[in-house]
């Protein structure tokens, strides 16, 4: 079988990683692929959304699966379009993906079904969004409409900060058209879990439960990013909360999107929020989260293959999935100024010294091949993953590699991992 993944980052370098591991599997392709995933797989030049591109080049190579990493792609119809031309690809259509490319769509969605979220209020006036925050008051969250990378939410702790937000979204528009359109929503007390299922439209079967570390600094201090670093499992998602996310969440919302004529095949992902043993969703995405997936592959036992098969077939119902008792736990490393701006091309040394260790994976997230050396090429560069016995023993093998690797400016947080220690794991 001749695979394809498309995408970049550290999840498309797990999943590439995973798949090479299938015996069904004879050639991996990754568009465009980085420095890590080549070791892999043959990196073609074609970008992530460039679907005419990655169409004519599935088709010449005669491609039997398409994976689709990014959520750009699939909101702009990827799936609908390799389908059309009869190929096989995993991933959920442009109207399905729109759980994630519409926070409008997908709150008022949620409303309509009676899941569990946050009160709200939808906006396109800027002069109408400030007064809504001004008579609820702070702390208030503020989000672009449309896909920003991870980076478009605002969790303002003052009327002044979510005004601020009002005016980099709206009228700077720092997220471009993503911003023509906000979500306002109470904000809710708790801590951040992230819950990831595979889907085929009807059976829904739960990952691994994760936590990723949104914040750019030690302490969740400092702006959003898109993640830096995860670890599975995650001590907040008891047995009690994953039954009730289930029931209450992911099922209800796989039903809510057939009624709706958007039937959902692929990997739905909740972002939660735990607070007093109950479970309401921030947002939804349509894809695997990243840095989440790095520790969730590294924990999956199940050939990913025959579970993206059954799902294309309609047939996961017949898949019985099994993870590793092992903790473990993904640390990003980024360039520095990341979540703005960062210089790229930066040598990476250590690679190879890091490599060497046991329960260790190093995922390169963005990185490029520059006269045979490996550089850095975007903001989140490494997701160093470690396994253990626990997640204290993952979170030793994880920071014990980084301390390998360096490059100018790396910047990572040493708490990876921290709150699941607070719970004795």
């Amino acid at each position: 079988m001749k695979v394809l993944v498309v995408g970049g980052g550290g999840r498309e370098h797990a999943l590439v990683w995973k798949v090479s591991q299938s015996p069904r599997v004879t050639k991996i392709y990754a568009a465009p692929g980085n420095a890590g995933i080549s070791q892999l797989a043959e990196c073609v030049p074609v970008k992530s959304d460039d679907i005419s591109g990655l169409l004519a080049f599935a088709k010449a190579n005669r491609i039997d699966l398409t994976i689709v990493g990014p959520e750009g792609p699939l909101s702009m119809g990827i799936v609908d379009e390799f389908a059309q031309a009869g190929l096989r690809i995993f991933g959920p259509s442009k109207k399905a993906a729109e759980i994630e490319a519409s926070k409008t769509f997908t709150k008022d969605l949620m409303k309509k079904y009676g899941i569990p979220s946050s009160e709200y209020g939808i906006f396109t006036d800027r002069t109408a969004a400030e007064a809504y925050v001004r008579e609820k008051g702070a702390p208030i969250v503020v989000k672009a409409d449309g896909l920003a990378a991870g980076k478009g939410v605002v969790v303002a702790e003052t009327v002044e900060e979510a005004i601020a937000a009002l005016d980099l979204i709206m009228s700077q528009k720092a997220f471009g058209a993503a911003g023509d359109r906000v979500v306002i929503e109470e904000c809710l007390k708790g801590e951040e879990a992230s819950f990831m299922a595979f889907t085929d439209g009807k059976t829904v079967l739960p990952m691994a439960s994760s936590q990723d570390h949104k914040r750019v600094f030690d302490l969740d201090k400092g702006p959003n990013t898109g993640g830096m670093g995860a670890y599975s499992p995650a001590p907040i998602v008891t047995r009690a909360i994953e039954r009730q996310v289930m029931e209450k969440v992911m099922v209800p919302t796989v039903k809510a999107m057939a009624k709706e004529g958007r039937l959902f095949k692929g990997v739905l992902y909740a972002g939660l929020m735990i607070h007093e043993g109950a479970a309401k969703v921030l947002e939804f995405n349509a894809r695997f989260g990243d840095p989440e997936t790095q520790p969730i592959m590294s924990r999956l036992d199940t050939d990913l293959i025959d579970i993206i098969e059954a799902i294309l077939d309609g047939a996961l119902a017949r898949v019985a999935m099994s993870w590793k008792p092992d903790s473990a736990v993904c640390v990003v490393m980024a360039s520095g100024g990341y979540p703005g701006e960062y210089e790229k091309g930066r040598e990476i040394s250590g690679l190879e010294k890091a490599a060497t260790r046991q329960q260790v994976m190093v995922f390169h997230s963005g990185t490029a091949k520059k006269n045979g050396k490996v550089v850095t090429d975007g903001g989140r560069v490494l997701g160093v993953t470690g396994l253990g016995p626990s997640v204290a023993a993952a979170i030793d093998h994880a920071y014990a590699a980084v301390r390998d690797i360096s490059f100018e400016g790396a910047h990572y947080r040493k708490d990876i991992g921290a709150r699941a220690l607070e719970t004795g794991n």
